[in-house]
């Protein structure tokens, strides 16, 4: 019989995978560091090969083995996660349920349109908000946790249909004496001399690689100092001279501190899109008729045509109607 592997070993070569740190990934896991050492070395040994590189017992990168076995576990895993959620928005009556994600600090307007929206064949319908970040919203969507969600700069997946409504820019936050914070026009060289405050890459990767790229375009050595989970947070730290700011938010609703500026930045390479996604495979027509007026209502906010939409899916096309009528 070929030799199981068990959910404990697919979430410890996962969390180590990501962390390449046993500390870290230890306490992700909530074991010790020998437990989780363990594990490894047990599946190494058990299947015969090497998921990880060492030097002096310090894990160093994911072999080719890692790398593929990594990429199935999570799709394992996910595939597990998505059949109890499934099963349990069925007990507990899916029809009349809608859960959306969304980012805590989702446009207020987005949230009201959301609970504004009245279906007449579900009279009865009730909106459930699950406050997340892009990658676990993504996740949520992927494993069926929620039936939709509002995502800035989704990362590419073929399993997730994403339709854009609404433009996401970047702002910097700066100290108001910084030298460029007067600038009609900031641009990330503004930027070149200062250390960065950001969202961890684990919570945004796409915007996160984007920042990096433009900065390798610009020949910017990025001074990448602190990161932030929460965009006053983030505040807090300019107005303590560490470093500026780079958010997709630049403040919490309602929030306007003295002493920062708060700059668009004019980079056309950090202007992304923030997507309605949802399941490829998801055929509720609950879900398909609640996205639709979504869009219909969020016209105004609403993407001018581009040309890349030649390439998208029928399904993609068909809900980008809902936001424009002239589209049909």
């Amino acid at each position: 019989m070929f030799p199981s592997v068990e959910i404990r070993h697919l979430l410890a070569v996962i969390a180590l995978a990501e962390e390449l740190n046993f500390r870290r990934a230890a306490d992700r896991l909530h074991i010790t560091q020998p437990a989780l050492s363990k594990q490894i070395t047990d599946l190494e040994a058990e299947h015969r090969f090497h998921l990880f590189t060492r030097n002096k017992r310090r894990i160093v990168e994911l072999t080719d083995a890692g790398r593929l076995f990594v990429q199935e576990a999570r799709s394992a895993l996910s595939h597990t996660e998505r059949a109890v959620h499934l099963a349990r928005a069925a007990h507990n009556g899916s029809d009349t349920i809608l859960t959306i994600g969304r980012s805590p600090y989702a446009d207020h307007d987005w949230v009201s349109a959301m609970f504004a929206i009245r279906l007449p064949l579900y009279p009865r319908l009730e909106i459930r908000l699950k406050t997340q970040f892009v990658m676990e919203s993504v996740h949520s969507v992927l494993v069926g946790e929620v039936n939709l969600a509002l995502v800035t700069a989704p990362p590419q997946d073929a399993q997730i249909t994403a339709v854009p409504f609404a433009p996401a820019p970047l702002y910097a936050v700066l100290p108001e004496n910084h030298p460029a914070a007067h600038k009609e026009r900031l641009v990330l060289q503004d930027l070149a001399k200062d250390e960065w405050i950001l969202f961890p890459k684990r919570f945004d990767p796409v915007v996160f690689e984007a920042i990096m790229d433009a900065a390798q375009r610009g020949s910017i050595a990025p001074k990448h100092a602190h990161d932030a989970i929460a965009p006053q947070q983030a505040v807090d730290l300019v107005l303590e001279h560490v470093g500026v700011a780079i958010l997709t938010q630049p403040t919490a609703p309602g929030f306007h501190p003295d002493g920062v500026v708060v700059k668009l930045l004019s980079d056309t390479s950090l202007c992304f899109k923030t997507c309605v996604i949802l399941r490829a495979d998801n055929t509720s027509r609950l879900v398909e008729e609640y996205v639709r007026m979504f869009l219909r209502k969020y016209a105004p906010q609403r993407l001018p045509p581009r040309r890349m939409e030649l390439s998208l899916s029928p399904r993609v096309v068909s809900l980008k109607k809902a936001i424009d009528p002239s589209r049909r």
